[in-house]
């Protein structure tokens, strides 16, 4: 589905355009707030500099948490936002936060991140199982890859020696046609914007690997200095600044460059090879790793964060100081200093504030230490946004966006004393921790088979049968129902629970957006588990414990429970409503990248899974609830009619409840797949085999008619066309016609 790229759809949101919009009570076309149509070309903007929204947008900062919560995890506690008001008022007194984002499955960083960053599910970027995963191998055992690896990099296993040959070749971050993902910053360095990085996923490196497919052997190639710096790094004692060198230097940050540039001008930039980038990519250049950018936007010294502290690793090395130190204070000091240095797009990740870093306890809501760390985020970002607008950065002028990866799911008792607020009262637990559960031994000891297996360890567990035998076959369905037979005794309270909630095989993954163009990386099925639990595959047997309590891992991901699917994002800049905090729109990851690309007036060269979300936009308002009879009939009569903003708007909610993995359709769908796999015998499977016909029926049907409505949305987004009125209508209408088909199917 590509497109050709764009020099950028100029909207320009002033005054004459949205006056004519009113006078004209026109109907929805968002070329309406162009100023001339988009430009195709195969080649970098013919801009010099970095030109967006027609220059009334100067800067972007995109910011994503880690587990990082606007929902209350206890009544009397305020939440993770709550306790931030300098970030949380940014968003609720200048743009629109929206309460009722959703991550996409599984439910956790790498996926939740890489959907945001493209636009797109899993499916169609790689990454619907993480943090890791398993891979099928020729002889039917599994082996690890990691989810985490650089954009173009094939999977990463860092199992696998530096002479070992991989025996999945694939690309980690992979399309839905085997091609490795079109990359985020694409768009931005091809209009002449270079693009920091910090901590963000894949599109930093994320290893020091120099094996065949390690991130430094992918970027800088054997044999290189920073070859064999990392080869000396990975030799050097555990536990020391030498063993550490590798990843303070070249992990975690970087830039890639536009062409006109002098950020990438000097001798230790990389080409920034997209082989496979719809509409080519040549001639960029990227720095990769501290040691080479931190030069380039602090010539003078080390980097220093929000505090005035230099950054540095746990030794007191200049440079990255791992992913688990990206506090607030660190990760945005990095990126005052980018956007300082002429790095005027930034994308950035901050950890989670609810463990002690690097390798301390978990907290739990109200604890001592939990609100001692988002009390220095929140400094962090009241110094952030001074610094800002220091330096003329501001909402007038920039593009704000905030979001976390995934929601995530407290494990621990009644907090003491009762009542206390975290604030004015602390709160201490004397049960604390995810309950670990070996899969495995619970599965052998009482049921009795003993089918081997691995898996991707998670509460949401995706199941690999050695020898990799299909669906249907009597193995994969006798272990599916061992499982769901499976209890554990909960330590927390002595209750038996029941640890399997829910099933899917690949036949309800697809629906899902959980299976890849790489066979190999399909899981046998995937079990959604009680999410206190924490499932692993260990011996089978129970000779040591098999249910046990981990303080140290107090917050769960991975399964679909609404506190851990349930997320927020925030939109601050020119062209975006001042809503407030609004409950009345339901999104998810998928919708960010294209809103973000829309107010920019950049596009990218494939099609997004998410829709613009209309809805926060300002300058489109006028054109409300616009009647379609303004416009003359053309020649194909009532179906040229174009739709409302309105209409478009409920199409593309509509839209949204179909094909969204925490959408109307998909929850159903998991009903109906976790009754048919629960269902049947070795003697007798036929319940089990109506239901995949089933599913398989909604998922064809489904796609079919999202793919419709995604190319209509895509088009009047980003190409100028019109929905026509009867398609707009008549989409909605079959969308909630198939959604309530499979909510009435499901039990």
């Amino acid at each position: 589905m590509a497109q050709e790229p764009s020099t950028g759809i100029r909207r320009l949101f002033g005054a004459a355009a949205a006056a004519a919009i009113a006078a004209s009570a026109v109907a929805f076309n968002p070329a309406l707030a162009t100023s001339r149509p988009a430009t195709p070309t195969a080649g970098p903007s013919s801009h010099h500099g970095c030109n967006l929204s027609d220059g009334n947008v100067k800067h972007v900062i995109y910011i994503q948490f880690d587990n990082t919560h606007l929902v209350r995890d206890n009544p009397n506690v305020p939440s993770d936002l709550e306790q931030m008001p300098h970030l949380l008022n940014f968003m609720r007194n200048n743009g629109t936060l929206l309460a009722k984002d959703h991550t996409a499955l599984i439910a956790h960083t790498a996926t939740g991140i890489l959907s945001s960053l493209t636009g797109v599910y899993g499916d169609r970027m790689g990454v619907p199982v993480s943090n890791s995963f398993r891979y099928f191998k020729p002889d039917g055992s599994t082996s690890l890859g990691v989810s985490f690896a650089y954009w173009t990099d094939q999977v990463y296993d860092p199992t696998l020696s530096s002479s070992a040959v991989p025996t999945d070749r694939t690309y980690n971050m992979l399309t839905e046609n085997g091609h490795n993902a079109p990359a985020p910053w694409v768009p931005y360095t091809r209009h002449g914007c270079d693009v920091g990085a910090v901590a963000t996923a894949n599109i930093v490196l994320e290893n020091t690997g120099t094996n065949a497919t390690g991130d430094i052997t992918k970027v800088y190639g054997a044999g290189s200095p920073e070859y064999d710096e990392a080869v000396a790094s990975a030799a050097a004692p555990s536990g020391t600044a030498a063993r550490q060198l590798a990843q303070t230097d070249f992990v975690g940050i970087g830039i890639h460059c536009a062409k006109v540039t002098s950020t990438c001008a000097g001798e230790h930039a990389q080409p920034d090879l997209l082989p496979d980038e719809p509409w080519g990519y040549y001639g960029f250049k990227g720095l990769f790793g501290a040691k080479y950018v931190n030069p380039q936007i602090s010539p003078s010294g080390s980097v220093k964060d929000t505090n005035g502290n230099d950054i540095t690793d746990p030794f007191g090395q200049p440079g990255f100081p791992g992913f688990d130190g990206m506090s607030a204070a660190v990760t945005l000091g990095y990126v005052a200093q980018m956007q300082e240095a002429g790095v005027p797009v930034t994308y950035a990740y901050i950890s989670d504030a609810h463990d002690a870093r690097p390798t301390g306890p978990a907290y739990g809501p109200g604890q001592a230490g939990y609100v001692a760390a988002l009390k220095s985020y929140d400094d962090a970002f009241k110094a952030f946004f001074d610094r800002l607008a220091a330096d003329g950065i501001n909402k007038h002028n920039t593009e704000f966006v905030f979001t976390v990866d995934e929601g995530d799911h407290f494990v621990g008792g009644a907090p003491s004393p009762a009542g206390c607020d975290g604030v004015t009262t602390p709160c201490t637990y004397s049960q604390i921790g995810e309950i670990n559960g070996n899969l495995a031994g619970l599965v052998t000891t009482q049921t009795g088979n003993a089918t081997p297996f691995t898996v991707h360890s998670d509460s949401a567990p995706t199941v690999y049968i050695t020898g990799n035998p299909a669906r249907d076959n009597v193995l994969t369905r006798d272990l599916e129902r061992a499982m769901d037979q499976v209890t554990a005794t909960n330590p927390m309270t002595s209750t038996t629970d029941k640890v399997a909630h829910q099933f899917a095989d690949p036949v309800e993954m697809k629906l899902l957006h959980m299976i890849t163009a790489d066979p190999f990386r399909t899981p046998s099925f995937t079990l959604f588990a009680d999410p206190n639990y924490f499932l692993f595959a260990g011996a089978p047997n129970c000779s040591s414990p098999c249910v046990t309590q981990q303080p140290g891992f107090a917050w769960n991901h991975g399964d679909n429970s609404p506190d851990i699917a349930l997320t927020w994002a925030g939109f601050v800049g020119p062209g975006v409503k001042h809503l407030g905090e609004t409950h009345a729109t339901w999104t998810d990851h998928t919708d960010i990248r294209p809103t973000l690309l829309f107010l920019l007036g950049l596009k990218d060269d494939y099609r997004h899974d998410g829709r613009v979300i209309l809805e926060i936009l300002r300058h489109l308002e006028h054109a409300g609830d616009a009647t379609a009879s303004t416009s003359p009939p053309g020649p194909c009569g009532h179906h040229s009619h174009p739709a409302t903003l309105s209409q478009v708007e409920r199409l593309g909610h509509a839209y949204k409840q179909l094909t969204a993995p925490f959408g109307r359709l998909a929850r159903a769908s998991l009903k109906i797949s976790t009754e048919g796999i629960q269902s049947g015998s070795s003697a007798d499977d036929g319940h089990y085999v109506a239901v995949v016909a089933q599913l398989t029926h909604f998922t064809n049907h489904r796609n079919a008619l999202a793919d419709h409505i995604s190319q209509l949305l895509n088009n009047a987004e980003f190409l100028g066309t019109h929905i026509s009125r009867h398609d707009a209508v008549t989409l909605t209408h079959q969308a909630w016609q198939l959604i309530e088909e499979v909510q009435a199917a499901a039990p």
